[in-house]
């Protein structure tokens, strides 16, 4: 099974856009894809009804992939407040049973994580300790700006504590101004101190983009193959 679940070093780091390109993409290789997002904060009222904004973005970049969540929160505040908020209990357990019933309709289902592994999502309970409980491995997505080494290295240490699988680490969001020494400089730090890889770099992708423009962004800047660790015939072909 080709499962993933991509989590940002902190919040809005374009982590839910490389999940829709990434989706997009291996769906366009032939793997029939769901995405999961079994918590979502921030959710947008839409005619009386409560939506996931996340969810409805990867719809409108490829609206044949299956989408799910199991927690949907009005908002903003840490999972475990947001339920709090909503009188409710996020339960790991349910999320698990979920999770596996998705994967099992799909060749390849990426989780879409609403806030980086540290969060707490019930009392006692963080989104590690969810991750272990599903089982998933783990890609990071960071920003190069000045907080990226100590919030990127704060991620995998916890997740090399609980025992997740780290895939890589993806940098996103890549200016046109972004000085060359501190791109460079973050890459090879962040290789060298924890011996994960970088498997992708993405440029600054501007509003508006087509799905087709995401989809070449991804096969041009991020190592599909290494992310999801399987050999794709179809990009040794291309």
């Amino acid at each position: 099974m080709l499962n993933l679940y991509i989590t940002s070093s902190q919040k809005r780091q374009g982590k839910t856009l490389l999940t829709a390109g990434i989706s997009a993409t291996m769906q366009s290789l032939g793997y029939s894809t769901s995405v999961y997002k079994p918590i979502q904060t921030s959710g947008k009222e839409l005619n009386g009804f409560v939506q996931s904004p996340d969810l409805t973005f990867i719809k409108t970049i490829d609206p044949y992939i299956n989408t799910h969540f199991s927690y949907l929160y009005k908002s903003d505040l840490e999972p475990v407040i947001a339920a709090e908020g909503d009188s409710e209990t996020i339960d790991i357990d349910y999320i698990n049973n979920e999770y596996k019933r998705i994967t099992s309709v799909s060749d390849c289902t990426i989780i879409d994580g609403d806030s980086g592994i540290l969060s707490p999502i019930a009392p006692n309970i963080l989104v590690a300790d969810m991750l272990r409980k599903l089982n998933v491995p783990l890609l990071i997505v960071t920003e190069p700006d000045l907080n990226a080494v100590n919030n990127t290295f704060m991620t995998i240490a916890c997740a090399l504590e609980k025992g997740i699988e780290i895939r890589g680490v993806v940098i996103n969001n890549i200016k046109k101004d972004c000085p060359k020494n501190l791109l460079n400089s973050l890459t090879r730090i962040i290789e060298e101190y924890t011996n994960v890889k970088i498997l992708g770099l993405i440029p600054h992708l501007s509003a508006g983009l087509t799905p087709e423009d995401l989809i070449t962004a991804i096969l041009n800047g991020v190592d599909i193959e290494s992310i999801f660790n399987v050999k794709i015939e179809k990009l040794d072909m291309n």
